[in-house]
């Protein structure tokens, strides 16, 4: 495999599959014969992932609800994502934990930087919930933080499109892909990869940010076994 340690960011999103709102049986089963695939291979792989497809702390506002506390109710919606996919995951017979940023020990273990790493070497696939733990940050600000606090290899992040496009292809026909690019070739190309605290993490501490099709049957596997999948943005 081309890396050994990685840290996945998936979007909650992701987890409506088809849907409106909540979270999709079938994409959470894909996602984990995804994941069991490269845990097979013997890669250390950590997990961060979103909610918005359950609530989003910038929702918050125009509900009338401050911005903290909508940040921590944020929190706890990516913990709920969290154990739907650990559960997913040990359905398929793969060892997991659940960490979380905020302390809540009758459903996770709290995060602890050296613990987190003896799962990994264990062969645990760790989930990483409750973002920072701190309001204010976004789960990619989270991904990046724990993929430096764990030494991780790289970042994927698994989104809906195979890479990162001059446009967006959703909206513009003539958007073209872009293989790979440089950290500062993205921020002066305003490209909206990851929130600029989230990606300023990675540039600073040179870990490159892999960005491919989640979606897609064997996406995972092929980018791991050093396909040209996606699109990598490194120094």
């Amino acid at each position: 495999m081309k890396y050994n340690r990685v840290l996945l960011k998936l979007s909650g999103e992701a987890l409506m599959g088809e849907q409106q709102y909540g979270i999709d049986p079938s994409r959470l089963e894909q996602y984990a014969k995804e994941i069991k695939k490269v845990v097979d291979e013997k890669v250390e792989v950590a997990i961060v992932i979103g909610a918005g497809n359950i609530f989003r702390g910038m929702q918050a506002g125009r509900m009338g609800i401050d911005r903290v506390q909508g940040d921590h109710m944020g929190m706890l919606a990516t913990v709920i994502n969290g154990m739907a996919l650990q559960s997913a995951l040990e359905g398929e017979g793969v060892y997991t934990r659940l960490m979380s940023g905020i302390q809540m020990d009758q459903v996770c273990e709290p995060f602890i930087r050296r613990r987190a790493v003896r799962h990994l070497e264990k062969g645990r696939v760790v989930i990483f919930g409750a973002g920072t733990g701190n309001p204010y940050f976004t789960t990619d600000s989270a991904a990046s933080l724990r993929a430096i606090e764990i030494d991780a290899d790289v970042v994927l992040k698994g989104t809906r499109v195979d890479g990162i496009y001059t446009a967006d292809p959703e909206k513009d026909p003539t958007a073209t892909k872009i293989d790979e690019l440089t950290f500062d070739e993205a921020l002066s190309k305003n490209l909206k990869i990851m929130d600029l605290t989230a990606f300023t993490l990675c540039k600073e501490n040179d870990l490159p940010i892999v960005v491919f099709d989640m979606n897609k049957p064997n996406n995972l596997y092929q980018l791991m076994s050093g396909e040209d999948v996606g699109t990598i943005v490194s120094l």
